[in-house]
């Protein structure tokens, strides 16, 4: 579970942004319908997304790509920098290969959501990326950071990534990029959950990055782990 989690037994605060009105009625018709799920609020633009999340502190934001004024990329980057302890943002799109998806991953956001998505997919992202320890969409990540990655990649960087990283570190860090969670992890290595989750706060830490999506991302990047 992350460290800024929403205690147990508390609702999930969601913020929504997106520049349509109606997307916005239909998200809040889903999410309020279900019992461990508040929205607290709605965002038009990238600008009074960050405002929001300044003001209401929600868990999660729901964030558009494509908005007016400040796009949904640079929203995010505004409120991961601004923020103490910032929510877990969602980027929603319409097409998941869109170039706009990966750099809204690599500046912070903790996973995406298709716009075609069903009401039980959306509910189930929504809580996986508020209290879980797993990627939001694996394969999907997995593809769009392979697909991407190429164009960031530089030279002898993979060593450079793996000189600053224990043996254990990674070996997590390989097994975070499949998609598995601190517990499948523990199971695969024969070590505690614990011990895992002091290993991936040793990976952040050392890449300098947020959480497990942008370690993923960093893993592909550099080229540590191989597109398939």
């Amino acid at each position: 579970m992350p460290d800024n989690a929403p205690e147990p037994g508390r609702r999930i605060r969601v913020l929504l942004a997106d520049d349509e009105r109606m997307v916005r009625t239909a998200l809040r018709a889903i999410l309020g319908a279900e019992p461990d799920l508040e929205v607290v609020g709605e965002a038009a633009t990238g600008a009074e997304a960050v405002s929001l999340s300044r003001a209401l502190s929600p868990d999660v934001v729901l964030m558009d790509v494509r908005m007016p004024e400040v796009d949904g990329i640079r929203a995010t980057e505004r409120v991961l920098a601004t923020m103490e302890d910032p929510p877990r943002i969602v980027v929603v799109t319409t097409f998941e290969n869109d170039s706009y998806v990966y750099e809204a991953l690599r500046a912070g956001a903790s996973g995406f959501l298709l716009k075609r998505a069903g009401a039980d997919e959306l509910v189930q992202a929504v809580r996986l990326v508020a209290r879980s320890d797993s990627l939001l969409f694996p394969a999907a990540v997995r593809s769009l950071a392979a697909a991407h990655a190429s164009e960031h990649r530089t030279r002898d960087a993979a060593r450079a990534l793996r000189e600053r990283l224990s043996e254990r570190e990674a070996e997590v860090l390989a097994l975070m990029a499949t998609g598995l969670s601190n517990a499948e992890i523990a199971e695969r290595l024969t070590v505690g959950a614990a011990t895992v989750k002091t290993h991936v706060a040793g990976v952040l830490a050392k890449l300098g990055v947020r959480d497990r999506t942008q370690a993923v991302i960093a893993a592909y990047e550099c080229g540590f782990v191989a597109p398939r």
